[in-house]
């Protein structure tokens, strides 16, 4: 018998009531009062098939919200500003508020967890990341931004005053307050006017 969880094992209506119970939970009592005996209980299974398909309460936590973060995918509605506005608000609403959210929870407990941390990266980060950077490439082709435009300082420059905002408690930005966030980033990367 294997010491390790075996997700190749799992019950599809269990495994969809654990994500569902942990993502509950987050919401009623936060993520650092979250216990895998609370998600076990909520979902009417044991701690042992828990345990049998993740190895830690972040791992059940980090699979759920992969799972429920598909609402920050990237739009493309053909006007970058409008659709970076959207997913935004979308990933706003996944931090929000910061004591329940999920996510918050995973990038706190991640900050001293090295697997989890690794996890995050690999299974919700860099997707995202690559998502983005496809989105802005389009941009780039319909020549709504420079040919030459880095993507990862837009990426640090349209996000970073988020996760800035979250971490300092200084409160996420209210709908005007992110679109002016995008304008300003977006003008750094805007196509330069022909000379005449």
């Amino acid at each position: 018998m294997s010491a390790s969880p075996n997700p190749l094992r799992r019950n599809e209506a269990s495994r969809r009531a654990i994500l569902d119970a942990a993502l509950q939970l987050c919401a009623e009592i936060g993520y650092s009062r979250l216990t895998i005996e609370a998600i076990a209980a909520r979902a009417g299974v044991s701690k042992k098939t828990i345990y049998r398909w993740w190895p830690s309460k972040g791992a059940v936590v980090l699979e759920a919200v992969d799972d429920a973060a598909t609402v920050a995918d990237y739009p493309d509605t053909g006007n970058l500003a409008t659709d970076l506005h959207k997913q935004l608000t979308a990933v706003i609403e996944l931090l929000t508020p910061p004591g329940n959210s999920a996510v918050t929870g995973l990038i706190a407990e991640a900050l001293h967890d090295n697997e989890l941390a690794h996890g995050l990266r690999e299974r919700l980060i860099q997707p995202r990341i690559t998502a983005f950077r496809e989105r802005m490439r389009k941009a780039q082709r319909d020549g709504q931004l420079a040919a030459d435009a880095d993507l990862d300082v837009a990426l640090d420059l349209i996000y970073g005053p988020v996760y800035h905002r979250l971490v300092f408690h200084l409160g996420m930005p209210d709908p005007t307050q992110l679109q002016t966030l995008i304008t300003h980033a977006l003008r750094a990367f805007s196509p330069t006017s022909p000379a005449r």
